[in-house]
């Protein structure tokens, strides 16, 4: 499909199916997203500087 398809937007152009994958991939990359930073902050006290820096001194 082309870049200019009227004054419709692109997304009305899309198929079911297609906005459904689109969905899906979103939310998983928001999943993994959101693992990441718990990973990153996992067991770490509010207020308190990251762990990391109170080992290296």
């Amino acid at each position: 499909m082309t870049k200019s398809i009227g004054n419709k937007h692109e997304a009305q152009h899309r198929g079911k199916k297609e906005r459904l994958e689109i969905r899906r991939t979103n939310i998983a990359r928001e999943a993994v997203k959101m693992a990441e930073a718990r990973a990153k902050y996992r067991n770490q006290v509010k207020g308190r500087p990251p762990m990391d820096l109170l080992a290296s001194a």
